[in-house]
């Protein structure tokens, strides 16, 4: 995100997009996400800048949808939502209180931060995020979304997803 002091209309351009839900994971926001890399004005223009969870990511329209909506009810009527694809969307950007989110809903979060791994590092026992035991098993390489693997927990029996790294 950014680093620079925001003017007051950006905090707003910033706090609306911080109300957008994420469609799969309704818990988080498009910016805990970090899907929504920056805000910028091109003279009378907003530019909101977006990246990808992944490529073919089917959310992006609704990503497009949604933040035209939300800046238009605020009356920002010169808009541009600009895709970015590079540097690629990493888990890395998920915040902490996404996690923490991801978490309390049931999802156990990324734990390895990308930037800091070997791609081919594996990942182990992934923490329950019910009870908080390693004692799990990888069931399936995909659950409900590609981002996201299925794993029992051997202690409290319960199925989880768990958010990939990437």
């Amino acid at each position: 995100m950014m680093t620079k002091e925001l003017t007051a209309v950006e905090e707003l351009v910033w706090e609306r997009l911080s109300m957008i839900p994420d469609p799969e994971i309704p818990v988080i926001t498009i910016v805990e996400l970090g899907v929504v890399r920056d805000v910028q004005w091109d003279g009378e223009t907003l530019k909101i800048f977006i990246t990808p969870t992944y490529t073919g990511c089917p959310a992006m329209q609704l990503f497009v949808a949604e933040i035209q909506a939300a800046m238009h009810d605020q009356g920002f009527d010169k808009l541009e939502v600009i895709h970015v694809y590079s540097p690629s969307w990493t888990t890395d950007w998920l915040s902490v209180e996404a996690k923490e989110k991801l978490r309390k809903y049931g999802i156990a979060p990324p734990v390895l931060k990308t930037s800091e791994m070997n791609p081919f590092e594996e990942v182990g026992n992934i923490p329950c995020p019910r009870c908080g035991s390693e004692n799990t098993n990888l069931k399936s390489q995909f659950g409900a979304t590609a981002c996201k693997s299925l794993h029992t927990c051997n202690d409290c029996h319960e199925p989880f997803e768990y958010f990939k790294h990437f």
